[in-house]
């Protein structure tokens, strides 16, 4: 509860007793009639207001996030005391001292082409002439606060006049100094980051000078003249038209690429098949050749196995077998039995 305001609200009712017993008293004396113990009750009230009214002008209730500068009348104090009043309750010379209250939590100050967001009605935002010679429109915002060890400085120096006349031409101005160091392609792209950072410390170090604390700068955006935008969307739909075509050559590159492997490795199967079915060929004739040498060796050596395996072929059951007439026998026929009849075969007669 603010103290100072509960006196102040007391000091004010006691005026208006005060003020209605002087009234009643008058009111009683116009008619004649008698008011006994009116003049005290008026004195006492009227010595009451002025008691509370002197204390509640004498006490300064400062909150938390606000600072109190002291105007004095007191001979000696130069007009201010020294230091500001801190949180709490205060008491300064009732009717000699003045506080004045200033509040130290952070403030924001916006410059903004769109007329609801800025803190000065229409477009705010800075215009700026970049190193190559484009115009730009900057909006930004600027986060402070009052240093509270310098209130009492602020209020010499600027008193409440720190935002219109300090923040704002102080912002402007060094925003366009800075700008105007880079290109308009560099601000949005590669420099932005760099040009926001050089505007922070260039401000902070203003805004320290005067007792005010720069707490963060915020480039909010950055807009190009129609002219230039319109350049910019040209430019920007002709590099997207050549990427596409770059696109699209690759594409082709790499299906040409695509084709030509897909051509080499059927080449390649072509070639490992036959190297693969000349490979067989060469293997089955070794076998083959190694076969027939196998089998000339044992003809050398047991002249009587091709009787024998010829034999041996022969179907258990033959009884009859055909041969030309003119043909000798190629074998004797041990095994045939004396039913067996050979009868051979008339030549054919030549035509």
């Amino acid at each position: 509860m603010n103290i100072a305001a509960f006196i102040q609200g007391l000091a004010t009712l006691s005026w208006v007793v005060a003020i209605g017993a002087i009234a009643y008293g008058v009111y009683r004396a116009a008619r004649g009639g008698g008011f006994r113990g009116g003049l005290t009750i008026i004195i006492v009230a009227v010595v009451f207001a002025v008691v509370l009214t002197s204390i509640s002008a004498g006490l300064y209730f400062i909150q938390p996030e606000e600072r109190g500068v002291v105007i004095s009348a007191v001979p000696g104090r130069q007009g201010i005391r020294p230091e500001p009043l801190q949180p709490g309750l205060n008491w300064v010379i009732p009717f000699a001292e003045n506080v004045i209250q200033y509040p130290i939590s952070r403030q924001t100050y916006t410059m903004s082409g769109t007329p609801a967001e800025g803190s000065v009605a229409g477009d705010d935002s800075v215009s700026v002439r970049t190193a190559d010679g484009q115009q730009v429109q900057v909006d930004a915002s600027v986060i402070f606060s009052i240093d509270p060890n310098q209130v009492v400085d602020v209020h010499i120096t600027w008193q409440s006049r720190f935002i219109d006349e300090l923040v704002r031409p102080q912002s402007r101005g060094i925003i366009r100094a800075e700008a105007s160091r880079y290109g308009v392609e560099e601000i949005v792209t590669t420099k932005r980051v760099e040009m926001a950072e050089g505007i922070r410390s260039t401000l902070a170090a203003k805004l320290d000078e005067n007792g005010l604390i720069l707490t963060d700068f915020i480039l909010r955006d950055i807009t190009f003249s129609p002219e230039y935008a319109a350049s910019v969307e040209q430019k920007q739909i002709a590099e997207q038209l050549a990427q596409q075509a770059v696109f699209v050559v690759e594409q082709r590159r790499q299906e040409a690429n695509q084709a030509r492997e897909q051509a080499q490795g059927l080449a390649d199967a072509v070639v490992i098949r036959a190297r693969g079915a000349a490979e067989a060929k060469v293997i089955e004739a070794e076998a083959e050749a190694q076969a027939l040498e196998l089998i000339a060796a044992q003809l050398r050596d047991n002249p009587q196995l091709v009787t024998f395996r010829y034999v041996e072929k022969l179907a258990p059951g033959i009884q009859v077998m055909l041969v030309p007439s003119d043909n000798p026998f190629l074998l004797p026929l041990p095994g045939l039995t004396s039913t067996t009849e050979v009868v051979p075969t008339p030549a054919p007669t030549p035509d």
